[in-house]
């Protein structure tokens, strides 16, 4: 009975570990960048294809690309608002759809390179919107925006590619600014909301609200996508923790560097608690965390990089709010491209722009390659 049962025993561990083995296989092959999805996808309808490049070009906000993590956004987006979710959706497709019609680099398109700018623009005419939310003539800005976003999008990455610099979200940053310089708050067809500089005076101030500011800090993450509902904000981190756990580490590094930006700075109670401090913050540290090697030094260097991306963008909504306007992610793109500018010991670690993966994977690639070489040196010197 003794072996018997120890026979039992054995056999069921041998289970749990071949089980836990396969959950392990499976998660690992719904993280990272899914290379393998792009065979299976071939020989699919055009729609299929369509909704893979869009739910890629989602993620490609985060500086991701996992269609799964796409689609665990857009349900983010649809829990805070279906109006807000429904334009995102559009805004993507439209973008991504109008890049195929002009005949963009396929496998530019394949990768939602002409999809995410279009989303930002069409989720930031959403939010600034003072019509509300389901107002139908917003469709029309949407999808001029969006589909202008792929010619910008176009034209920047010839220029810059001359110094290996992405054209990251400079579409975005232009097109939505334009929109509300065309527009104004009392405008017949498009009025929008008036944005205060987070530097101004509260008259009747509260005390700051220690929880409220903590709870801030994954609002931040959100605000990328421009939700400011605590639920939906974790879900955009758990989405980016499925594609990359070390870029969702700087995501979250990022916002509470924003945020202490923010206290030091004295930024209004409604910046922090709503997670827009510390945005900037989260997507300047993810540049850094994401273009370069993973390592202390990097890791010290994308801190830097969403220090100055927090600090910058204070500064940039101070000097945009006295017109009325915002700031958007004007200052962690300047930042980030500034940074991938860098020369010096660190520049070793970036990687070019086309071969760009998930952290983890860069870190993988490195050793493989740095093995490669010790292994020819000591060949040379046999």
């Amino acid at each position: 009975m003794r072996c018997q049962s120890g026979v039992e025993m054995e056999e069921a561990s041998r289970t749990r570990a071949s089980f836990s083995r396969r959950v392990l296989n499976g998660l690992l092959l719904c993280s990272g960048d899914m290379d393998h999805l792009d065979k299976y996808m071939k020989d699919k309808s055009f729609v299929l294809q369509l909704a893979v490049c869009g739910l890629r070009g989602v993620t490609r906000v985060i500086l991701a690309n996992n269609p799964l993590s796409g689609g665990l956004i857009l349900t983010a987006l649809y829990w805070a608002s279906p109006w807000q979710g429904l334009l995102g959706t559009l805004g993507v497709l439209a973008s991504t759809l109008t890049a195929v019609i002009t005949g963009q680099d396929s496998v530019e398109v394949a990768g939602g390179h002409h999809g995410f700018n279009g989303m930002l623009v069409s989720l930031l005419m959403g939010v600034y919107s003072s019509a509300g939310d389901w107002y139908w003539w917003l469709l029309l800005p949407v999808f001029l925006g969006s589909a202008t976003c792929v010619f910008l999008f176009s034209g920047l990455s010839s220029f810059l590619d001359h110094w290996d610099l992405p054209a990251a979200v400079f579409p975005f940053n232009i097109i939505i600014i334009l929109y509300l310089l065309c527009t104004c708050p009392e405008h017949p067809y498009f009025p929008h909301h008036s944005v205060k500089p987070p530097g101004a005076l509260e008259p009747n101030a509260t005390e700051l609200i220690a929880l409220q500011v903590i709870r801030g800090i994954p609002l931040g993450v959100g605000q990328i996508f421009a939700c400011g509902d605590l639920g939906p904000s974790l879900l955009i981190l758990g989405a980016v923790f499925l594609y990359s756990p070390l870029l969702a580490v700087h995501a979250l590094l990022g916002s509470t560097v924003g945020t202490l930006t923010g206290l030091s700075m004295a930024v209004r109670h409604e910046s922090l608690y709503s997670g827009l401090s510390g945005f900037n913050g989260a997507l300047g540290c993810m540049a850094v965390g994401g273009f370069f090697i993973f390592s202390l030094w990097t890791h010290l260097f994308a801190i830097a990089s969403a220090f100055f991306s927090a600090y910058a963008d204070i500064a940039l909504s101070n000097l945009m709010g006295t017109v009325g306007l915002p700031a958007c992610s004007w200052a962690a793109t300047l930042v980030a491209t500034l940074m991938l500018l860098l020369t010096g010991s660190l520049a070793a670690y970036r990687i070019p722009i086309g071969q760009v993966r998930a952290p983890e994977r860069n870190l993988q690639l490195r050793s493989q390659w740095e093995a490669g070489n010790t292994e020819e040196r000591e060949s040379a010197d046999v």
